[in-house]
């Protein structure tokens, strides 16, 4: 796969398709790293879900919202950051800067865990917020999470440019 043709938008209604194309990935994305998180919550009796974590973040940080509020918020901003996240991504495949291949997928992905993990050590900084955590069990699954995030942002945005291609192929105006 050294070559590929990226979809580049032309109009605004491809803009819109790239949009919808970023989003798809980024839920994807998004929804198997949280997954991924509850179950080593679970499996290891720990508080290692990030929307979670970021409501009790607000909380510490006197956001004056209502607790159902906060609780939403989190979940957008969560996916929030899976959108910036892909979007770099696409960036990277779109201009050749890296391949899209599962090796740099991997090397997304270690790149995006220690960003993840960095991240979290500054917000609980500032918010001075210590989670009754085991920081260390935390951060592994956290660098984890995210490189299941770039595997599964890799492999579903393969999948959007094969399906865009086809579409365009079919069903474009001839």
């Amino acid at each position: 796969m050294k070559y590929i043709a990226f979809y580049t938008p032309k109009t605004p209604i491809m803009d819109f398709y790239l949009i919808i194309q970023i989003i798809i990935v980024s839920i994807a994305a998004t929804t198997s790293m949280t997954l991924f998180s509850y179950a080593v919550s679970a499996q290891y009796r720990e508080l290692y879900k990030e929307p979670l974590l970021l409501t009790y973040l607000m909380r510490n940080l006197k956001i004056n919202l209502s607790m159902t509020s906060k609780n939403t918020l989190s979940w957008l901003i969560h996916y929030g950051i899976g959108v910036v996240f892909v979007t770099i991504y696409h960036y990277f495949w779109a201009h050749n800067i890296i391949q899209l291949t599962f090796l740099h997928g991997l090397l997304l992905g270690v790149a995006s865990g220690i960003t993840g993990i960095v991240s979290w050590m500054i917000l609980f900084k500032i918010s001075h917020y210590q989670p009754p955590i085991d920081y260390k069990g935390y951060y592994i699954q956290l660098f984890i999470a995210h490189i299941i995030f770039a595997l599964i942002a890799t492999a579903v945005y393969a999948i959007s440019l094969t399906v865009i291609l086809l579409t365009d192929t079919y069903f474009a105006p001839k």
